[in-house]
């Protein structure tokens, strides 16, 4: 699941050859610049830009464009070299926009070169900033992280170097500035609106909210493509990206993607798809007639560009995602827009009194009124045609996902097979936006997880306007939690997933019944404190020893019979059996487990730890909260959005998770 970074959030890079992958509304200039450890730099040739576009361990494009792709090789970069910026700036030349108040905001994602999203930061907040700072990597303590920066600076690149300690700033940015002008003319404009047969190409990925982050994230305007999954978002769909919404791959920059990367200082560097030397994806199957003159396309399922099905179905619900997104944010501007100029109107009225009393006050009121509402029918006229489209596309595609993709009434999973290779997501439920009820987004996170879930199982009031008892919530919140488990089993090859409970108490043993008949857990569910103590002391003992083979570099050290398998740990009642040792291991698996293959399920009440203090606030953060009832708690970073969760249980009174987790326990047996 994809990071969704904030300005000053910092996060772990694992992979040295990784793409910048850059989205703005309009041509922009991408540039990247190395710096000692204390970010200063120390010359031209320090500058990776237009006019220069490699530099050791660099790419940059050579033109200004809508869309971009930079190459990095940490590896490459000089040992001098701790800190590799990337700075973005508007074009000095033509006739665009002179700020970045103006357009909307850049989208900066981190990715690997599969395209999988590492990290992702929408550069808000920007007014009459020319050039800016967008991210930047350094090094600390011999291992690479990213930071999102997000400084900017009205003077431009000239006063952004200049603060960068870079000798001979001004000359620089004028040669910089020079190139970017002789390459105007074939520069790559901003894409125009998608329609629904259009390129499905989005920002790679990976909801978090995408509603992390929980999980990546408009105005009425162009708006970058994000989201709050996932991841992340993110996520996203989880990633929430949106989590994530980890996000589909953005249009590709000619230059780097058609084009073999030159060789740098540092040695040639190869950053196309590993399996397609300089190639682009394959462009979807045209599946659908044309449309008719005057008629919206005929919706397709699979219609984004990607290297499978899966795949493509993935970045089409990415797609999905953002054409909500942007279309609700231009609907909710728009009403804005009205009711504000109403306002003003009617004030214009009582501020002369002349026109306080009598009939032309009266009619000077009305024509506001109708006006406003003349712009709100308009904005909302325009709000159905879109949704009428998007939820067309929602009924093509909701069939065709894949079991991982899919809702459990979904006929997908009444062919399920023991797969024998983990898919790029896993749903966990959906998202939707009190503007468009019937249109249910898919909540997708990437796999393996790198965040854990608090499933919360505190007495709410869900979104339909319901109240949930304490009991009846607590049941829900494992109930919950089990589908989400048989689902993490299920689509994982035979014996790359285990499943371990602490329920200290045995008040899941109910819901937890399905797991427990099956056979599919790694051993019956740890009770009371002797318990509690024994699982956490060997996950947090299985992440010490993977921890010190990875960074040792020797994973082939690892003792015979180590289970190499990624774990889940569910927890429920929390606190209920944990004494101050326990909670400070399950932090640590929290913060740790992730990068070494220990998951965290919580199921608890935040307010029953209280009694902890603020001890366990850095727990609740680190995980993806979501609910056992619909509820609008994923909040949008990119437009704002307080989206709607709803989990992805199991029908009343149906066998399917029963009859999957039979497979999955059959296919283990086998396995072992």
């Amino acid at each position: 699941m994809t990071a969704e970074l904030v300005r000053g959030q910092n996060h772990p890079l694992s992979q040295a050859r990784l793409e910048i992958r850059i989205s703005a509304g309009t041509p922009i200039v991408a540039v990247a610049a190395l710096g000692d450890e204390n970010g200063r730099i120390h010359g031209a040739e320090w500058v990776a830009h237009p006019g220069a576009p490699t530099q050791p361990g660099l790419e940059v494009s050579r033109q200004a464009a809508a869309d971009h792709r930079l190459a990095v090789d940490l590896d490459a970069v000089p040992e001098a070299v701790h800190r590799v910026s990337v700075l973005l700036a508007l074009p000095v030349a033509g006739s665009g926009p002179v700020r970045f108040g103006a357009v909307a905001a850049p989208f900066v994602a981190v990715t690997g070169l599969d395209g999988g999203e590492v990290a992702s930061y929408t550069i808000t907040g920007l007014e009459a900033e020319s050039a800016v700072v967008a991210l930047e990597l350094y090094r600390r303590q011999g291992a690479w992280k990213v930071r999102a920066v997000g400084q900017g600076y009205a003077g431009g690149l000239a006063e952004l170097l200049t603060d960068q300690e870079l000798p001979q700033a001004h000359q620089l940015a004028g040669s910089i500035n020079d190139a970017v002008s002789q390459g105007l003319a074939r520069s790559v404009q901003a894409p125009p609106p998608r329609t629904v047969d259009g390129d499905r190409s989005r920002q790679a990925a990976a909801p978090a909210l995408g509603p992390d982050q929980g999980g990546t994230a408009p105005q009425p305007g162009p708006v970058p493509p994000v989201s709050p999954y996932g991841g992340q978002t993110p996520g996203g769909p989880g990633q929430p990206a949106p989590q994530q919404p980890s996000y589909p791959g953005s249009a590709p920059d000619p230059d780097a993607v058609t084009q073999p990367s030159a060789p740098t200082s540092g040695g040639p560097i190869d950053y196309s798809h590993p399996r397609r030397q300089n190639a682009a994806p394959p462009p979807p199957p045209p599946t659908a007639p044309p449309a008719a003159p005057g008629q919206p396309a005929q919706p397709v399922a699979g219609d984004a560009t990607g290297w499978s099905m899966e795949e493509r179905l993935y970045n089409q619900v990415w797609g999905m995602f953002e054409d909500l997104a942007r279309t609700t944010a231009a609907y909710r501007s728009a009403v804005d827009f009205a009711e504000s100029r109403m306002d003003k109107e009617l004030e214009q009225v009582l501020s002369d009194p002349r026109s306080r009393i009598g009939g032309q006050g009266d009619a000077a009121r009305e024509a506001a009124r109708a006006r406003h509402a003349q712009l709100v029918a308009q904005a909302r006229e325009a709000l159905d045609r879109d949704l009428a489209q998007l939820a067309a596309e929602a009924d093509v595609v909701e069939p065709a996902l894949p079991p991982a993709y899919a809702r459990w009434d979904n006929p997908a999973w009444h062919a399920y097979r023991v797969p024998m290779e983990i898919p790029m997501a896993l749903r966990l439920g959906d998202l939707h936006l009190p503007e468009a009820e019937r249109i249910r987004i898919p909540m997708l996170v990437r796999l393996p997880l790198e965040r854990g879930l608090w499933i919360d199982s505190g007495s709410a009031g869900s979104s339909d306007g319901s109240f949930t008892d304490s009991h009846a919530m607590s049941r829900l919140a494992m109930e919950t939690a089990v589908a989400h488990a048989a689902r993490l089993l299920a689509v994982y090859p035979a014996g790359e997933f285990t499943v371990h409970v602490i329920d200290p108490a045995g008040s899941g043993a109910q819901p937890l019944a399905p797991l427990v008949q099956t056979g599919v857990l790694a051993a019956p569910p740890a009770l009371g404190a002797a318990g509690v103590a024994d699982v956490l002391g060997r996950l947090t003992q299985r992440v010490d020893l993977v921890q010190m083979a990875v960074r040792g570099g020797a994973a082939d050290s690892l003792p015979p019979g180590f289970d190499t398998s990624q774990q889940l740990l569910i927890v429920n009642d929390f606190p209920h059996g944990f004494d101050d040792r326990a909670v400070n291991q399950l932090r640590y698996l929290a913060d740790e487990g992730p990068a070494f293959g220990v998951h965290l399920m919580m199921v608890a009440d935040r307010e029953q730890s209280s009694g902890y203090g603020p001890l366990l606030d850095p727990l609740w953060r680190s995980l993806l909260r979501l609910t056992p009832v619909a509820d609008d708690h994923l909040a949008d970073p990119w437009v704002g959005h307080a989206w709607t969760y709803e989990p992805s249980l199991v029908p009343p009174g149906s066998q399917v998770l029963q009859q999957v987790l039979s497979q999955v326990a059959t296919a283990r047996t086998k396995y072992t």
